[in-house]
């Protein structure tokens, strides 16, 4: 979009017609000892043509290799027509003003985008985003301190067995606010949340259990028995999930009898490339009996005084521009343009579309493990997975990922990164993306690796 900066002139009539002598003088209320001093590690600045050079010689720096790590961001097939439409201009550029009803296009996305979401998790509501994932998670703990009221500990059952970035975020945005999140261990041989180490907590006061579903290492976790436990101590669920995998699974809204309270998740999967790290987006739904206090909007579908269809926000959950310090959430981005991308990705797919993308993503994964059989690497758990498999090496896993790298393969992410205990652990993701050529070219790669030691 066109950037007009305001000239030399511009800004000295305007500081003349204030009455001010320069732009210091507008933050002359903060102090000398807040203020930061000259920025010496900020460079000088560049021409139109230096900084365009600067941006190219850094994005070719960026590998283009055969990509075999998922972790919490996927490689996806993204339809053409998902960011040609996306980044038209009454798309890209719209934004819903406080008047929302101005905005009847951006409603009317952002209500069909709500209705796919709940239609997916088989839950009652979806608010219209969040940032991102691990904040998602962060907000949906909040949410449930707040709307279990009988739980009075502020406890949340943390397995280990959930994105370490989300318990990482989770922690950092919760742990200041009087909440505890205790850790649940995983069994070493399932790779699932260990049911023994949940008795521990039986009769005690417990406001919510986190539940992912696929889990880190992409092992399928037994969310019914899980769900019902935690009912039945008088705590909530929050379902982490990915999207894509709903396709497949049965979603949260059916976990156990009752189904979970609260879902959220990282929205990247359905339309958003692996772009050097965002943005992606957060998605968060819920139970209607707790939507009030569900953090952001709610849109909904009327009609006007004269019978015509037309689109409004339904709810705004004490938002930070209406109650401040107060609100149910201060964090407001919603992360409108990529969600776009999402509704559009998920409308020309459909249902079957996604289905067939789930099961494609859940065939491609284990075929790989056939053929890393003949080279003695197997699963190193024995839960069924979805899309993502950790394999045990007979040794550490950075050199082996580091000589495949020099091949052209991005072999996965080294789960001791998180895991000290799991060296030898490798966590490897094959999506639809991957043909057999590429399947096979993995295999190769990784067998030549294994052999130069």
């Amino acid at each position: 979009m066109p950037f007009i900066p305001h000239t030399e002139t511009d800004i000295k009539d305007m500081l003349a017609a204030i009455g001010v002598n320069g732009i210091e003088d507008l933050f002359d209320e903060i102090p000398s000892a807040l203020r930061s001093g000259d920025l010496k590690q900020v460079p000088e600045a560049q021409s139109e043509m230096e900084v365009t050079r600067l941006m190219h010689e850094r994005a070719a720096r960026d590998q283009v290799a055969l990509n075999f790590i998922g972790a919490g961001a996927y490689e996806h097939h993204i339809p053409a027509a998902v960011w040609q439409i996306a980044t038209r201009g009454e798309f890209y550029s719209a934004y819903t003003p406080y008047q929302a009803e101005a905005s009847q296009g951006t409603l009317q996305l952002v209500y069909e985008y709500q209705t796919m979401m709940t239609g997916l998790t088989g839950m009652d509501v979806s608010n219209a985003s969040l940032y991102d994932g691990a904040s998602a998670l962060a907000e949906a703990v909040l949410m449930s301190v707040r709307a279990n009221r009988k739980a009075k500990a502020r406890r949340i059952l943390m397995p280990l067995s959930v994105n370490p970035v989300y318990r990482s975020v989770t922690r950092a945005i919760v742990g200041g606010q009087g909440i505890e999140l205790v850790d649940v261990p995983f069994d070493a041989k399932t790779g699932r949340v260990d049911p023994a180490a949940l008795k521990a907590f039986e009769g005690e006061d417990i406001t919510a259990l986190v539940i992912p579903q696929p889990n880190f290492f992409g092992v399928l976790e037994e969310v019914d028995a899980l769900t019902d436990w935690a009912h039945a101590q008088g705590a909530q669920v929050i379902g982490v999930v990915n999207p894509v995998s709903l396709a497949l699974l049965n979603p949260p809204g059916e976990w156990g009898d009752k189904g979970a309270d609260i879902v959220a998740g990282e929205g990247q999967p359905l339309g958003a490339p692996l772009s050097s790290g965002g943005p992606y987006f957060g998605f968060m739904c819920c139970r209607k009996e707790h939507v009030r206090q569900m953090p952001g909007r709610i849109v909904g579908r009327t009609v006007d005084a004269d019978g015509r269809p037309g689109f409004v926000l339904t709810l705004q959950a004490r938002e930070q521009h209406i109650r401040r310090s107060k609100a149910t959430s201060n964090i407001c981005t919603n992360q409108g343009l990529v969600v776009t991308a999402a509704t559009i990705h998920m409308a020309l797919l459909g249902p079957e579309g996604l289905e067939r993308v789930a099961g494609h993503c859940h065939a491609n994964t284990h075929a790989l493990v056939e053929r890393l059989k003949p080279l003695g690497i197997v699963p190193a758990f024995s839960g069924e997975a979805f899309h993502e498999i950790a394999f045990r090496l007979d040794r550490p896993v950075r050199p082996v990922l580091a000589a495949m790298a020099e091949q052209g393969v991005l072999g996965g992410y080294p789960l001791g990164e998180d895991f000290p205990e799991l060296d030898d652990l490798l966590l490897v993701c094959a999506t639809e993306t991957k043909t057999e050529a590429d399947l096979d070219r993995y295999a190769e790669v990784m067998k030549a690796a294994l052999a130069a030691g």
